[in-house]
């Protein structure tokens, strides 16, 4: 039985990481990939990387494809486009990055530590209305919240 950190890992042969320095760097030179946040929208609500979009983990393939409700033009006609695939934590990102190369998309990479790695390296961030988060703020909204029932026996 293959668990979620095995699944994590067989994608991570496949799709290439990216530290929050070096896209931070490339969108300071310029650089303009398509931002795409993976979490949920209550969380992305919560926090993100400014000018990211949101395209929940559940609804990714349906938005990849035409004639979806949930159909994003922005990635149904640009599988040749510079994509960063973006979580919390750097997990999601990366199983959704692997669908997404499964998908036929062939410039896509997953930010390594997610809008946590991003946060701790003090890059901006932003609530939904637009505000700036700053690190402190950002550490105690990512902070985990796993509940005493959901921790291992």
């Amino acid at each position: 039985m293959k668990r979620y950190d095995d699944l994590v890992a067989e994608a991570l042969m496949r799709v290439k990481e990216i530290m929050p320095w070096d896209l931070s760097r490339a969108l300071a030179s310029g650089s303009k990939p398509l931002l795409l946040d993976v979490r949920e929208p209550a969380e992305f609500a919560m926090l993100r990387i400014p000018g990211s979009i949101n395209v929940p983990r559940g609804v990714l393939e349906q938005s990849c494809e035409w004639d979806y409700d949930e159909t994003l033009p922005e990635l149904a006609a640009g599988r040749d486009q510079e994509i960063v695939v973006i979580c919390r934590s750097g997990k999601r990102s990366v199983l959704a990055a692997d669908m997404m190369l499964q998908m036929g998309f062939s410039n896509v990479v997953s930010l390594k530590t997610g809008v946590r790695g991003w946060n701790d390296f003090e890059q901006p961030m932003e609530d939904a209305a637009g505000n700036s988060i700053d690190a402190d703020a950002g550490d105690e909204l990512l902070a985990p919240r796993v509940r005493p029932e959901q921790r291992k026996p």
